[in-house]
């Protein structure tokens, strides 16, 4: 439960005076205060020393109240498998898991997504442990039927994605910093959304002395290099940059309260697709 404050709701494109369309879509309302709500269980049906397997589910929404059009409401629903055991002597946890989700904007359904994915976490010492993953992922998108999206612009797809992350922890993992990479390929139906893309992360969390409180950074570098030139704008290979901060204080009954901000940068060739985006959040958590 909590609230948020967003100065580009609608992702306006940044001041551009070179595309006639920019100063358009800049004369739009943008900003505006809204709540968010989320809610995840999670059963594990089967457990033995060495596997176990559950099921889930995730609900979140936000209501933007300026424009509620851009509400947005998301159902999770997943199943997976966990095994246990060690390599050299090194504790190591594989995880096989299927999830669907529908994402709907406003009221209108905009995406459905199957993913398939596989993790394992390798711990290989006391302040050190390493997550290798890949997942494949299906999106289908609800096309409008009138007037319908030019073939070059339907943006179903299938992604493949691969990576790792790595942690170092210090103080019973009250601070830790982590750092990855991940190779990404979306394969989509219109010409103009399939690339290739490299992200790269970098984080970190420190526990203050009083209170729990724990304060965390994470910037997230996504470049993407675009199959085909856009054959509705001219552009290629944009690329992405998001900053987020957070704190969060641990409150007695299982309450958790967290501050967040997220400074989201897109850079693109395409005048339209870049813009600036800063997300101001509180929210309070409960888990049993």
């Amino acid at each position: 439960l909590g609230a948020t404050d967003d100065d580009n709701v609608i992702v306006r494109p940044t001041e551009n005076f070179r595309e006639t369309l920019v100063p358009d879509l800049r004369r739009h309302k943008h900003e505006s205060v809204g709540e968010l709500f989320g809610l995840t269980t999670n059963y594990v049906w089967w457990r033995t020393t060495d596997w176990e397997s559950s099921i889930g589910y995730s609900f979140f929404t936000t209501y933007v109240n300026e424009m509620p059009k851009f509400n947005v409401i998301s159902n999770l629903f997943s199943a997976d498998v966990t095994s246990k055991t060690t390599v050299f002597q090194l504790p190591l946890q594989t995880n096989l898991q299927y999830a669907w989700d529908i994402l709907l904007l406003g009221d209108e359904e905009l995406l459905t997504r199957h993913n398939v994915a596989l993790s394992s976490v390798l711990v290989e010492g006391a302040h050190h442990f390493t997550q290798g993953f890949v997942r494949y992922q299906a999106k289908n998108f609800a096309e409008p039927v009138n007037p319908r999206p030019v073939p070059d612009e339907l943006r179903d797809a299938d992604n493949y994605m691969a990576g790792f992350l790595h942690f170092i922890r210090f103080a019973e993992d009250k601070h830790f910093i982590k750092a990855g990479y991940q190779f990404d390929w979306e394969d989509t139906e219109g010409r103009n959304y399939s690339y290739q893309g490299s992200r790269y992360s970098l984080g970190g969390q420190y526990t203050l002395p009083w209170h729990a409180i724990r304060l965390k950074y994470d910037l997230d570098l996504h470049l993407r290099s675009y199959t085909y030139k856009n054959t509705i704008l001219p552009s290629y290979a944009p690329g992405s940059k998001w900053r987020e901060d957070q704190e969060i204080l641990p409150l007695p009954g299982n309450f958790t309260l967290s501050a967040e901000y997220l400074n989201s940068r897109v850079f693109s060739n395409v005048e339209l697709f870049d813009y600036t985006r800063n997300v101001v959040s509180l929210i309070l958590s409960w888990s049993y």
